[in-house]
């Protein structure tokens, strides 16, 4: 198990199992993932999963997490703290070039890091930053204003803020702002081709790669389908590889597998780890009652959630941090049981009785982004329903739910969906602190919760180096927002990645959705 002092290992081979044969060279791998196409492709600040997905493909990180919670080298031979960790050490690979041929060194990371990291990273990760200095043409030195963990540190660069884009394309622009490029230039195995708009987008090889012999395909494409339906047809038709994140109906997984043509992997999401939530706007009156929120939780069925709307490929929740989560999860938090009468008893004690039917009203959005929400949408009506709230409904498109949930906070309940790392901040703790609540950005705080206990507790995870102690701050933080429960983690996600059996070599890392696929081949 990878701990808070865990160094980068040598090579770049997958670790979570060894091939089964001689690699081959060649060929065009078809693949997509479970969602709908971006509105725009790439966004260096991975800010979405499907801008992430294929921002990835050309942008590459200084590090990557093996499935065995190893980090080791991508773009970086090392980074070392020093003995205070106020300060870290990082050493470039040598005789990496960008994709118009211009060198990767030093200058480049230390535009990234106070141009790119920092600004983007702001109150939750990378705000403790006060230089980056350039020591040598490939090295350069950090220097924070507090201590900083190291697998904090390494977990972010990691991750998906860490990828690294060229300074001499994006300095003197606004990257903060307007950080989309869909004609990038980056490190990565593959360059851009082209995108066709509602179809695909095509990736050459990178002839020129820095790791020689990679990678294995001539040719990538990324290929979108509106329904998960179209995917299984796509597959069973031949024009597709490989899928990541849940990309056909569950009921198909066993009759595509069947047919040994095709093999489902559940490998690959440790460190993007899916978690469908309700969040509780607690600028609503009625909201700001913490028996209230208490009260609806009891109200919901999360493994029914889990069994009949995720076909059994879900489990109920249990506290802020993914199952997976095998450094810092605990069950030892306040769970909220299936109970409806307790529900109602609790919503009586809380003032808020049936009067001429009803408690009160409800807004109730679902973000409509995955088919599943549509479905949770329905249940929670029904289940709020069943202790005599009124409910109104919404489940609007990827674009309205934005808009309605975080920027407009037009909800009094919302159904949302985030990506955890194994790292909590800020992934997980930005739902809770004060400091994530920033009108207009998607996947934070936008319920308004604020207390100042929880705050106190994530700033001094970030500053704790000592292993075990950090591991007791975050356990303190998950029971502080289990309690307060602004929001509640429904259902912990089992993603599954459905490639064709000739497909060798994917699923090998803790984020295989957000990795190169550099070493993936084809057996043909």
């Amino acid at each position: 198990m990878t701990t808070a002092g865990a160094v980068l290992a040598s090579g770049l081979a997958g670790s979570s199992s060894a091939a089964t044969a001689t690699p081959k060279r060649g060929g065009t791998l078809v693949g997509t993932w479970g969602g709908f196409e971006p509105q725009s492709l790439f966004v260096p600040a991975g800010g979405g999963s499907s801008p992430y997905f294929t921002s990835t493909k050309v942008f590459e990180r200084l590090i990557r997490l093996t499935a065995d919670l190893k980090f080791e080298p991508v773009l970086a031979l090392g980074i070392e703290p020093a003995e205070d960790f106020r300060s870290y050490t990082i050493k470039l690979r040598p005789n990496v070039s960008w994709h118009d041929g211009k060198p990767l060194t030093a200058d480049d990371l230390v535009f990234n890091a106070i141009q790119y990291w920092k600004p983007i990273s702001a109150g939750v990760t990378l705000d403790a930053l006060q230089t980056a200095e350039a020591v040598d043409p490939l090295t350069v030195v950090l220097k924070f204003k507090v201590p900083v963990p190291e697998f904090f540190l390494k977990s972010v660069l990691a991750g998906k803020a860490g990828l690294v884009i060229p300074k001499h394309i994006y300095d003197g622009s606004n990257i903060i702002t307007n950080p989309i490029n869909n004609t990038p230039i980056g490190t990565g195995p593959f360059k851009v081709k082209e995108w066709v708009r509602g179809s695909h987008v095509e990736y050459a090889r990178n002839d020129n790669y820095w790791n020689s012999g990679l990678p294995y395909l001539d040719k990538l494409v990324i290929r979108w389908w509106r329904d998960p339906a179209s995917r299984s047809a796509a597959f069973e038709a031949g024009q597709l590889d490989i899928g990541t994140f849940n990309p056909i109906p569950a009921p198909d997984i066993a009759r595509l597998t069947a047919t040994k043509k095709f093999v489902a992997e559940t490998k690959g999401y440790s460190n993007s780890a899916w978690i469908t939530s309700v969040e509780f706007n607690q600028r609503r009156e009625i909201f700001k009652k913490r028996e209230v929120r208490q009260a609806l939780l009891h109200a919901i069925d999360r493994s029914f959630i889990a069994d009949t709307v995720f076909f059994g490929r879900a489990r109920p929740s249990l506290g802020a941090l993914h199952f997976s989560n095998s450094i810092f999860f605990t069950k030892d938090v306040q769970d909220y049981p299936f109970d409806v009468k307790k529900a109602a008893a609790l919503l009586d004690a809380a003032g808020y009785p049936v009067k001429s039917g009803s408690r009160f009203k409800m807004s109730l959005v679902s973000a409509g982004w995955f088919e599943e929400n549509v479905k949770i949408g329905q249940y929670l009506k029904q289940a709020f329903e069943d202790v005599d709230i009124t409910v109104d409904l919404a489940i609007p498109d990827r674009a309205t739910s934005l808009k309605r949930i975080y920027t407009d906070y037009d909800y009094d309940v919302a159904v949302s969906n985030n990506s955890a790392s194994i790292e909590p901040i800020p992934q997980t703790t930005q739902y809770y602190t004060t400091d994530g609540i920033v009108k207009g950005a998607a996947f934070r705080n936008a319920t308004g919760y604020s207390n100042p206990k929880m705050d106190e507790t994530v700033s001094k995870m970030a500053i704790e180096t000592d292993e075990k102690k950090r591991v007791s701050l975050v356990h303190e933080f998950d029971k502080l927002a289990a309690s307060d429960a602004p929001v509640l983690p429904m259902v912990d996600l089992e993603p599954v990645t459905i490639a064709r059996s000739d497909v060798r070599d994917h699923s090998l890392t803790a984020d295989f959705m957000g990795e190169s696929w550099a070493e993936v081949w084809l057996d043909r």
